[in-house]
């Protein structure tokens, strides 16, 4: 079926009333402009009126609403309404329906009462395609996020693609709440245990996304349909609900359930956040509200309570996270020219565990080039290989993966041993590792080990091969000082689990060039992950912090604070771990090392703690159910001289901020942003602390124990 545009129906330009949305105006703002049709659609009498989302950027530039786009639509409506069509639609341009509000004007906002106005001018645009008497749907043709996602919401139907990119409710993980009626919309829809889901919950859990089948099983859209012929579909499938030819049915909502799970979700952000992230509680408030409150009181509490967050340090912060993550990320500091690189046609790993074996298959799947890897024997190969195959395996059982990029990736992924793989090319015959273009290792964490496997495979690859390492710890330089070719050697630093992590920490050696830096960051971009320029230092970024940090917590330890006392001392910062068990993910054993490490280094500030390491070597978990484990209690040796709660918490804060400034003042990174990016996408740090520099900055911290701030005023807080 196709559909034909009629002329005649065209959205007036944008007007203010009195003078509201001029006051406003947010600077600079991208206007998404509401495009208006007709279109006639077989087995109607009269034509639909189509709005279209546009501002005039393709799909890297999303739609975003701010006062004058929410002007737009107002008018397209206004005239769509006019003319009495069929029914009322809207979409997005190509991939993109709306990624909600445009956040960069908020911190323009002069007051409180602007705050308030910006949300009943979403409500009241919004309301009039809730409120219509002719039937409006939403095409929701691509990604559709915060105010796009509660748009749709409006509309008394949509549809769906199965290639929209994301959908998503992100606002608490920018301390904000769903401001347009998501907080009353959504629970009133799909029921009130995954609302909180999709509002609180996933932004807590590194912001996550909703696919598409997700999002249909929930009940937020009625039909999921392909996304070949998207709109086509939808207006044959809008037709036949007007017709009488379709039914949608939803289930009802189970309102005897709702205090009880809001109860639990409120338990539960206590035991992880201690009241850190007020937006989260927002959110519980309005959707405790949504049970019995008419949609007008409703809409007006979340009017409120966005004026309320709009004027919070938390709001900043998360909006400078969101800075750092969006565009920053995208364009790294000091990376050089991307016209350097070299391209990459196969990949080995050195190493078969299961590092190894994940970056196995995310090289695969990413550069789609053949990846070999290798070990000291066969089994620990087979063993890599199969741990590949069986992620594969799973992927497609569970929808994830399509069976002929299944049998592609089986046969992209193979291995050799090592005496196979690092043998000397004979009779022309290449060994598998000879031809590669770029070889990463991922062996044991030891300097000498690592200097003798590059020593090996020199000999074996091209000259200009890309020889990147992943350590997390040991010096780049080091590494590569006895090698002919020392200026192809990069740090390659990647964070467990290396599927969900975006960081990589690409870290220049002395000696490393440029078309090593560059053939490492587009490696980097392939595999989409966000990379950070280091300086070749000491643990780099992430894990000197961190080490620095739980060191922090462990002398506390050490000098007879309960262990407790000293893992519940960071919890008013709502941090995604508790430091005991930020331990145990990292290993107690792998601490232990890089603390020496770092040790070596720098003995004044990295202890190495005799206690640590008896946890290690007895191999006993540290928390069992996020409750410190006796049995670890009985094998430390302590003093007795126990610190406070707030004396732990200020020595690691103190501790990350001196440790912070050193790195700044060595050239470890270019700037402040991104320190704060690498603790964001390598340690999971949320968005309400801005990463680490700016909660350090608005206590005080950082001028206290360095003499000055890390950001300048405003850059992430409120402006005096």
């Amino acid at each position: 079926m196709s559909a034909r545009s009629e002329p005649g129906l065209r959205a007036p330009q944008s007007r203010t009333e009195g003078g509201t949305v001029s006051a406003l105006a947010a600077p600079n703002e991208v206007v998404t402009r509401a495009l208006l049709r007709q279109v006639n659609v077989p087995g109607l009498d009269r034509p639909a009126a189509l709005i279209t989302l546009d501002n005039g950027f393709d799909h890297t530039k999303p739609n975003t609403f701010g006062p004058a786009g929410l002007t737009s639509l107002d008018e397209a409506i206004t005239t769509a309404l006019a003319a009495n069509p069929a029914f009322i639609a809207v979409t997005g341009k190509p991939y993109i329906f709306c990624v909600g509000a445009d956040i960069v004007g908020l911190p323009a906002l002069a007051d409180r009462a602007q705050a308030v106005e910006v949300g009943r001018l979403g409500h009241r645009v919004f309301a009039r395609l809730k409120d219509s008497t002719i039937p409006t749907f939403a095409f929701v043709n691509g990604a559709a996020m915060g105010g796009g996602l509660e748009l749709a919401l409006h509309c008394h139907y949509r549809t769906l693609s199965g290639g929209a990119a994301a959908l998503a409710l992100p606002e608490v993980s920018l301390g904000l709440v769903p401001g347009w009626g998501g907080t009353q919309l959504l629970p009133n829809l799909i029921g009130i245990p995954a609302a909180t889901q999709v509002i609180i919950q996933n932004p807590l859990m590194q912001n996550k996304m909703l696919k598409p089948k997700q999002a249909a099983e929930m009940g937020i859209a009625d039909v999921l349909l392909e996304p070949a012929d998207f709109l086509e579909r939808s207006l044959e499938w809008a037709a036949g609900v007007v017709r009488g030819e379709v039914t949608v049915t939803r289930p009802e909502v189970d309102k005897d359930m709702w205090a009880g799970v809001l109860y639990f979700a409120r338990q539960t952000l206590d035991q992880r956040l201690h009241g850190a992230v007020p937006a989260a509680y927002k959110a519980l408030d309005l959707l405790e509200t949504a049970k019995d409150a008419d949609f007008a009181a409703g809409t007006a509490a979340e009017d409120e309570a966005l004026a309320d967050l709009v004027f919070s340090e938390e709001l900043r912060s998360g909006l400078y996270a969101f800075d750092l993550v969006q565009r920053r990320a995208k364009r790294p500091a000091g990376a050089p020219d991307k016209g350097l690189a070299r391209p990459v046609t196969k990949v080995g790993i050195v190493g078969a565990g299961l590092m190894a074996s994940q970056l196995a298959l995310l090289f695969a799947r990413r550069l789609q080039v053949p990846v070999v890897l290798t070990d000291l024997d066969q089994a620990r190969v087979d063993k890599g290989v199969g741990y590949v195959h069986t992620q594969i395996e799973k992927a497609v059982t569970k929808g994830r993966m399509d069976k002929g990029t299944a049998a592609k990736l089986y046969g992209l992924v193979s291995g050799s041993p090592k005496a196979e793989a690092f043998a000397a090319s004979t009779s022309g015959q290449l060994t598998s590792f000879a031809d590669c273009d770029f070889v990463i290792e991922a062996v044991f964490e030891d300097l000498n080990v690592k200097k003798q496997v590059w020593a090996e495979l020199e000999k074996i690859v091209k000259p200009e091969a890309v020889l990147a390492t992943n350590t997390s710890s040991l010096s780049i330089t080091a590494m590569a000082e006895e090698l002919e070719h020392p200026e192809r050697v990069v740090g390659f630093h990647f964070f467990n689990p290396v599927a969900v992590l975006p960081l990589l920490e690409i870290v220049r050696g002395e000696r490393t060039d440029d078309a090593t830096l560059a053939t490492a960051f587009a490696v980097g971009k392939q595999l989409r992950k966000s990379s950070v320029l280091v300086k070749d230092a000491p643990a780099f970024v992430v894990n000197r912090l961190l080490t620095r940090f739980l060191g922090t917590v462990f002398a506390a330890v050490d000098a007879g604070t309960p262990l407790d006392v000293a893992n519940s001392a960071l919890d008013p910062l709502g941090l995604p771990m508790r430091p005991l068990a930020l331990l145990q993910l990292v290993g107690p054993a792998v601490a232990h090392h890089v603390g020496g490490t770092l040790h070596a280094e720098f003995p004044d500030r990295f202890g190495v703690s005799e206690n640590l390491k008896r946890i290690a070597e007895s191999g006993q978990p540290i928390v069992v159910d996020d409750q410190v484990n006796d049995e670890v209690a009985k094998l430390l040796v302590v003093g007795d001289q126990p610190f406070t709660a707030e004396q732990v918490r200020q020595n690691a804060l103190d501790a990350l901020a001196q440790e912070i400034r050193l790195m700044l003042d060595e050239g470890v990174v270019a700037e402040a942003q991104d320190i704060d990016l690498c603790m964001i996408l390598g340690a999971g740090w949320p968005f309400h602390l801005g990463g680490v520099t700016p909660y350090l900055d608005r206590t005080g911290t950082s001028e206290r124990v360095t003499g000055k701030r890390f950001l300048p005023p405003g850059a992430a807080s409120l402006r005096a």
